[in-house]
């Protein structure tokens, strides 16, 4: 079965950070979504103008700044929708207009594109996974070479371990993700590969996994190994 929507990817960035921002048309009715918009307002609009639509909806996984500082400045101009989860709201009092709570298992309707919503704490209090057919929009929760830190406020590793394992379980082996940064593969590796080559997907035992992840002396957060 043909997937029912077009994914554009964006990297973006300032002088510290580059993130991927994504954009999502429904082929059917053309309706457009935003995942965790950043950094570059004049390249997305520039693209949104191109496929001649407008992001209607804005998803976003966590509340950290660079995946959160251009929605503002897309409300004022599109009056998008946002979405985000309702204990990532709470926890750290995030506001903006137009934003709606969204919880476990939820759908949003992207036209005749489903979207699930899949909570996962661990980098955040509240980080949110975004599940279509075949595409898996993780923010800082997974990316393809390992998992987010765990050190911030409301970061937990024994969440994370929990959010890892409930991905497993709930994400069929073909579905490809798409995560807020690159440390050496780009987007769009599967659960599979992960399953094989993702230390973070490989441990089964939740003190291990803790112990891994917080291990002192690390050169870098993002050496995964």
């Amino acid at each position: 079965m043909d997937k029912t929507y077009q994914i554009y990817q964006l990297k973006v960035g300032s002088s510290k950070i580059l993130n991927y921002t994504y954009i999502l048309v429904d082929k059917i009715s053309g309706q457009a979504a935003i995942v965790d918009p950043a950094w570059d307002l004049e390249g997305i609009t520039n693209i949104f103008r191109e496929l001649g639509s407008e992001p209607g909806i804005i998803l976003l996984t966590h509340s950290h700044n660079d995946h959160v500082n251009l929605v503002d400045q897309l409300i004022d101009q599109f009056n998008s929708q946002v979405y985000m989860s309702a204990k990532e709201i709470d926890f750290y009092d995030f506001r903006c207009k137009n934003l709606h709570s969204i919880h476990n298992n939820d759908i949003i309707n992207l036209g005749k594109t489903p979207i699930t919503c899949l909570v996962t704490p661990g980098h955040t209090a509240g980080g949110i996974c975004y599940l279509l057919a075949d595409s898996l929009f993780t923010g800082d929760t997974i990316f393809i070479e390992g998992c987010g830190i765990c050190t911030t406020v409301g970061g937990s590793p024994e969440q994370m371990f929990e959010s890892i394992q409930s991905i497993k379980k709930v994400v069929e082996p073909h579905v490809r993700i798409y995560p807020g940064h690159s440390f050496g593969k780009k987007p769009g590796y599967s659960i599979d590969y992960l399953q094989k080559y993702n230390i973070y997907f490989q441990i089964e035992s939740k003190e291990h996994f803790i112990k891994f992840r917080m291990r002192k002396n690390q050169k870098n957060l993002f050496n995964f190994k």
